[in-house]
């Protein structure tokens, strides 16, 4: 992680959704609790020094290859690209307007991207395919996916699983936003009742396609570290999947969890209620109070 600290992490991850709920009050749309549940693992991918890319030769050969499958969390990709200097941060306010190259759903002819998403079920895929093509180069880079866990109802990703196990692609990392919701229902029962399909056991399944398997709270930066530090080190030839649990809509009070918060934009005192209840999160995903400790600590 080099000289970045946990708690310039926590700073830049309350930035990130701060940055998201402007742009989608500004322009009316985006899927808000889409992008908060993967903010700590947006940010430590691309802060912590797990990644590697350059943002002045976005098409540089050793870069590695991060894909967002969950395209509706694109608008908490966008802040991370722009303030690391792929495109302007001035780009930010214009999200989805007249003109703009920042949609809803991400397209690859936005710098640093590398490929459409949007389409559920297809990041997983996409990523195998390049996997390939690096054994056939002789590359070394990551290719990393970020799924959302209702995607894994798609058949297209086992199928993607299925090749990666059997071809021993060590290279691949797959992160399974594991928040438990899905337009389909609750899956299982991770923070609410369980109305839709089951999922579980997600990671006895990538176990069975011949997956490293690794567990965490995906809003801990500890943890996030803890399974990603080593990933350009594994030597076992397997591909690594990490199933990061994780709370839709985290860290924005009365949108956390809530199903319905997926399609809306807050309006009036519901916005004014989610901008004063943006706080800053400590380190392990916890609520900070005004001392920066976990609310309720004596410590």
């Amino acid at each position: 992680m080099g000289k970045t600290t946990y708690e310039d992490l926590t700073a830049k991850a309350l930035w990130v959704r701060r940055t998201v709920l402007e742009m989608a009050v500004g322009a009316n749309s985006g899927h808000i609790t889409s992008a908060y549940s993967m903010t700590e693992l947006i940010v430590a991918l691309y802060y912590g020094g797990i990644l590697r890319f350059d943002p002045e030769n976005v098409t540089w050969p050793q870069r590695d290859r991060f894909l967002l499958s969950k395209g509706q969390g694109g608008i908490g990709l966008y802040p991370v690209l722009a303030d690391l200097g792929f495109f302007s941060l001035g780009e930010l306010e214009n999200y989805t307007g007249p003109g703009s190259r920042l949609g809803i759903h991400l397209e690859h002819s936005v710098p640093g991207l590398e490929a459409i998403s949007g389409s559920l079920g297809h990041g997983l895929p996409l990523a195998t395919g390049m996997c390939e093509a690096a054994r056939l180069n002789g590359a070394k880079h990551l290719v990393v996916c970020l799924l959302g866990d209702g995607e894994l109802y798609e058949g297209s990703n086992w199928e993607a699983a299925t090749c990666a196990g059997h071809r021993g692609y060590g290279n691949l990392v797959c992160i399974v936003d594991r928040n438990g919701q899905a337009t389909l229902g609750f899956s299982d029962s991770i923070d609410g009742p369980r109305d839709g399909p089951r999922l579980d056991p997600v990671d006895k399944k990538f176990e069975a396609f011949g997956f490293e398997v690794r567990t965490i709270n995906g809003h801990c930066f500890p943890e996030i570290f803890g399974a990603l530090a080593d990933v350009r080190q594994r030597s076992d030839g397997r591909p690594l999947a990490v199933i990061a649990r994780t709370v839709k809509g985290k860290a924005g009070s009365l949108m956390e969890n809530r199903r319905l918060w997926h399609y809306r934009v807050p309006q009036g005192d519901d916005l004014e209620k989610i901008r004063a209840g943006l706080r800053r999160l400590t380190p392990t995903g916890e609520l900070a109070g005004p001392d920066g400790r976990p609310e309720g600590s004596d410590r």
